[in-house]
């Protein structure tokens, strides 16, 4: 089996881009142990972390002061340990080339954009990384980032809007199995 690409989950702050909130908080410690368990890695685009946070790692560390889910946040802090977690402010040029192919999750994929999960898995499969990015509040993600992303994933047969958790713990398991059929 050919060496495959790195799956990134991308979180995309939609809710308040100057306050820390629970909302954030929560997001990170569910996604942290997704991440962990289905070998992909993560990242926050935009998230307002307090200024005296400077790094992934406490970052991680005191998520995991706040929390019960993830194990208390252990998981967080193991795939950061890993070098697995990356932290990026809202950009306007394009997504950090690195993170790989951006997948815009989406129950609205639309036309050519539309990919399917057999097509993201097939990248990986290729050797090729992959972003999928979520939006974490209620709006998704801003109209200037669905016209950036090349490719939209929607995990549901036809169209349904599901809670961001919900969507993440789908998506990420669902291509996890796959890469492994």
């Amino acid at each position: 089996m050919n060496r495959l690409g790195r799956a990134t989950i991308a979180l995309w702050n939609s809710y308040d881009p100057n306050s820390f909130r629970e909302a954030h908080r929560r997001i990170l410690a569910r996604a942290g142990p997704l991440a962990l368990a289905f070998e992909l890695n993560l990242a926050t685009f935009g998230f307002p972390f307090p200024k005296d946070l400077t790094t992934p790692q406490e970052i991680a560390d005191w998520v995991a002061t706040t929390t019960s889910i993830g194990e208390d946040g252990t998981y967080l802090k193991e795939l950061t340990t890993k070098g697995r977690f990356q932290t990026f402010p809202y950009f306007s040029k394009g997504f950090p080339p690195q993170l790989g192919e951006v997948v815009l999750t989406t129950c609205n994929a639309e036309g050519k954009k539309k990919r399917s999960v057999d097509e993201v898995v097939g990248l990986l499969k290729q050797g090729r990384s992959v972003c999928l990015v979520f939006g974490t509040g209620p709006k998704g993600v801003p109209k200037e980032v669905i016209e950036m992303a090349p490719n939209q994933l929607d995990i549901t047969f036809g169209g349904f809007s599901l809670e961001t958790c919900t969507a993440l713990g789908a998506v990420v398991a669902v291509i996890g199995h796959r890469i492994r059929a």
